[in-house]
């Protein structure tokens, strides 16, 4: 048996007259890992910011673990959901371990007296985040560089760096937005590695990934949508073999294609005003 811990129920988002996401179903399971992929513009990045509180959905619902989320990011960290962004969000000028430690204020119990004051609750508090903190820094191969600036990293330790932040809240459930993006071969394998290592601790994570030999290595079934819409859902090998997957990467129109009803609606507005010129233009000539 299966326990679903996201489940995401006919989600849509309307920015005005524009629908980016429409009627989206989607669940994933305690112990997987979920990819997400589709070509660009096809919705992946507003779906994901419907799941995690950034935004409303005009339509639907997202539960974590049975329970409907609050529209609040903050709020949607602390029942058990973590992401991290396209662009790396990191604090260029504080310490890796203080980004790691920023990531534990939704676990911290210590209120603005106990910290003005630093009590032996607070400085308990700090020494325990500190350790965990540490804990993950070891986990992602940071440690020893616990006192450099985030902003001195190379480029794929920032990225490992802001995985460490989501994971200091102690999430069920980890969201990666193209969390290769940038990295070169060597770096994409490490990155490969650690997603696996993170679902080992029991975490389900769920993925965007322009890299489809990334997604497809890693994944447990990859959701594909395109124009907002889901296409296809399954096993790696079976939306690999789609052929409107395989369209739909390569431009080229099929059968079911989101856009089909929208595409036939203008050919018929286009024959219909061609229709009166040509009805006077024989109306002339029989004259």
């Amino acid at each position: 048996m299966t326990t679903p811990v996201l489940e995401a129920r006919d989600v849509t988002m309307r920015f005005g007259g524009l629908t980016a996401v429409r009627s989206v179903d989607f669940t994933v399971n305690a112990g997987e890992i979920v990819g997400l992929i589709g070509p660009n513009g096809a919705g992946k990045t507003t779906f994901f910011n419907c799941l995690t509180g950034l935004y409303v959905p005009t339509e639907g619902t997202v539960s974590y673990k049975g329970t409907v989320l609050p529209p609040k990011p903050h709020l949607v960290t602390q029942a058990g959901i973590a992401r991290t962004f396209q662009n790396i969000r990191l604090f260029s000028n504080m310490t890796v371990l203080e980004n790691v430690l920023v990531g534990r204020h939704t676990r911290t119990k210590e209120g603005l007296w106990s910290a003005l004051l630093r009590g032996p609750g607070f400085k308990k508090a700090e020494r325990a985040s500190e350790e965990r903190a540490m804990e993950l820094l070891e986990f992602i191969g940071l440690a020893p560089k616990r006192d450099h600036l985030a902003r001195n990293l190379p480029y794929g330790e920032q990225r490992k760096l802001e995985i460490a932040r989501a994971l200091a809240s102690e999430p069920g459930l980890l969201l990666l937005d193209e969390p290769t993006a940038g990295m070169n071969p060597q770096e994409t394998r490490a990155t490969e590695e650690l997603v696996f290592a993170i679902r080992d601790k029991g975490i389900a994570v769920l993925l965007i990934e322009h890299d489809m030999r990334f997604v497809f290595n890693l994944s447990d079934r990859v959701a594909v949508l395109v124009q907002g819409e889901k296409l296809v859902e399954g096993t790696s090998e079976v939306v690999q073999a789609d052929e409107r997957v395989i369209a739909a990467y390569l431009g080229e129109p099929f059968e079911g294609d989101p856009g089909e009803a929208e595409a036939a609606e203008v050919e018929a507005a286009e024959a219909a005003a061609e229709a009166p010129s040509t009805t006077s233009s024989t109306k002339g000539e029989a004259k």
